[in-house]
């Protein structure tokens, strides 16, 4: 399985995992040290008999009371771990009804297959979610947030106004962008952008579905064919392979809900929007803004439209189609009378 992704073109290429699995739980510990199960594994009866073959093991050891010792590890037999499905809590899963391909079972296994695209906040991984000896698989987009140490978020001055934190001292401490504050800041990312694909999702946006969130890893639907290609951006595109007039369609309702709902993306471009067999799908959002609280919510509405509407206007779509969707669009946030 691991060799058909390996050579895989997505956003940026696909590059098979180096030593290091990030997101491994066996990483927790030291895997020098052996670990051993006393538990035998089905087909076999206390004390390592094999009560299946018919034959009497009595006399194959002369020490009745040694125990069968399986060697443990922290992971499954085949994978970089178990499913993380029940280490998140209801209001950090998907919103229901959940499509079909979501895999709940709590048997499946998430095995990592490359990595699609790297960021300066997060970077983007392909995981295979699994139920072994099973035909239930499905792909997902692991986007995982830096540490602390790690990030660059070098857009939150702008974005996280009119954003409140429950505890005002960590809001002043934000405000501040005191040591602590920073910190508060990072923390926020994985967690608003998993809230923004739950909303989206459920008003009908076109961006992926989002499956759950641990910590600061967000699984979402990958956007992409089943040999695990990614899909390209809008940037990527040729003319000749994109239909303006309906793309341009799609994005205006996309941008619409999400206006009607009080919201811009804040970031949009050209390089945050894939196109997979002519459907849109718009993707990194932990910075969506509150046009009506965020006392610059107009100029960001206004710069996502005009944003993207330069690289269509570039393949043929007429200005006044671009200006005509931003006026819509602050009318539809009532943000103009």
């Amino acid at each position: 399985m691991r060799e058909r992704f390996a050579d895989t073109d997505s956003f940026s290429r696909i590059r098979p995992k180096g030593a290091s699995r990030r997101g491994r739980r066996s990483d927790r510990f030291d895997d020098s040290q052996p670990e051993y199960d006393y538990f035998a594994p089905a087909g076999f009866e206390a004390g390592g008999h094999d009560s299946t073959d018919g034959y009497d093991h009595d006399h194959d050891h002369e020490d009745t009371d040694q125990e069968f010792l399986a060697p443990v590890t922290d992971g499954p037999a085949v994978g970089d771990r178990w499913s993380t499905w029940d280490q998140s809590t209801p209001t950090e899963k998907g919103p229901e009804p959940r499509p079909d391909w979501v895999v709940t079972e709590l048997a499946a296994v998430d095995t990592e297959l490359g990595i699609v695209k790297t960021g300066k906040e997060a970077d983007v991984f392909l995981l295979e979610r699994a139920v072994p000896d099973t035909g239930r698989r499905t792909l997902m987009a692991a986007k995982r947030y830096r540490d602390a140490q790690h990030r660059m978020f070098h857009r939150d001055s702008g974005y996280l106004e009119g954003r409140q934190h429950k505890e005002s001292r960590v809001s002043r401490a934000m405000a501040k962008r005191t040591a602590f504050g920073k910190e508060a800041i990072a923390g926020q990312w994985a967690a608003a952008e998993f809230t923004a694909l739950c909303r989206l999702w459920s008003a009908g946006v076109a961006v992926p579905y989002p499956v759950q969130i641990t910590g600061t890893e967000i699984l979402m639907e990958f956007v992409g064919d089943e040999d695990g290609t990614a899909a390209p951006r809008l940037a990527q595109l040729r003319t000749e392979e994109a239909d303006i007039d309906d793309l341009w369609a799609q994005l205006g309702r996309s941008l619409a809900l999400l206006a009607y709902d009080g919201y811009a993306h804040g970031d949009l471009s050209a390089y945050n929007i894939l196109v997979h067999r002519g459907r849109l799908v718009i993707i990194d959002v932990p910075q969506i803004v509150d046009v009506v609280a965020n006392p610059r919510g107009l100029s960001f509405l206004e710069r996502d439209v005009r944003n993207v509407g330069a690289w269509f206007v570039s393949r043929g779509l007429p200005p006044a189609s671009v200006e005509a969707l931003v006026e819509s669009l602050a009318a539809d946030a009532r943000l103009r009378r």
